[in-house]
């Protein structure tokens, strides 16, 4: 099916050109979104004499997305998921997820400019592009994490593989403290559960007979 652009489609064309594409992409996407309309006689003409107004909306758009883009570009937003030990979410983040993560953030995403190749399962940092125009394109990081505080140690640079660890390592300190406590104070007493002697006394009575 042969399409005239009504604005750059990337790996596609730009603005004006005529390209050819299979029908359903054609119908599912090019058209409805108003990105395209068929290369008929009268839908080029149509387009001929709109290409000067066609062209100044489609910059004055661009340089809203470069101005929104250079205050998004690199922002790192929080999601807060549950999640197994191992660090794999019950669940999964989706383009929505980033979306609103970034408008609770302060700033205007809408869920179709969010460009994720699958769902992110995992805690940690992930990059996610955002499409703000079709010439403009940033980049944010969602940090997707537990709790709050996770997030803050995930920011500062340890990965959820690290933080178990220092987790495991402080309850093996623990036990190990515990057990320490316990054979100290066992030391205290003999075989047959007396207390034991001490140079100062006999560890039974230090009164004399």
């Amino acid at each position: 099916m042969q399409l005239i652009l009504l604005e750059r489609v990337a790996k596609l064309g730009q603005m004006g050109d005529l390209v050819d594409v299979k029908p359903g992409y054609a119908r599912n996407f090019l058209l409805p979104q108003g990105k395209a309309l068929t290369a008929s006689e009268a839908n080029v003409a149509a387009f001929e004499s709109r290409k000067a107004q066609l062209e100044a909306d489609n910059l004055e758009t661009k340089k809203e997305a470069e101005a929104l883009g250079a205050k998004l570009d690199g922002e790192q937003f929080v999601v807060i998921r549950q999640a197994s030990d191992a660090g794999y979410l019950y669940g999964s983040v989706t383009t929505r997820d980033a979306a609103e993560a970034a408008t609770e953030g302060g700033f205007t995403v809408a869920r179709g400019q969010v460009a994720l190749q699958a769902p992110i399962k995992e805690l940690g940092l992930h990059k996610v592009t955002v499409k703000l125009h079709p010439e403009v394109e940033v980049e944010i990081e969602l940090n997707v994490a537990r709790s709050t505080e996770e997030a803050e140690l995930q920011a500062a640079g340890k990965s959820i593989q690290e933080l178990a660890a220092e987790e495991e390592a402080a309850a093996e300190f623990e036990i190990n403290e515990l057990f320490d406590d316990i054979g100290g104070a066992a030391d205290d007493f003999d075989d047959d559960g007396g207390p034991v002697a001490t140079p100062e006394g006999n560890g039974a009575d230090d009164q004399p007979n």
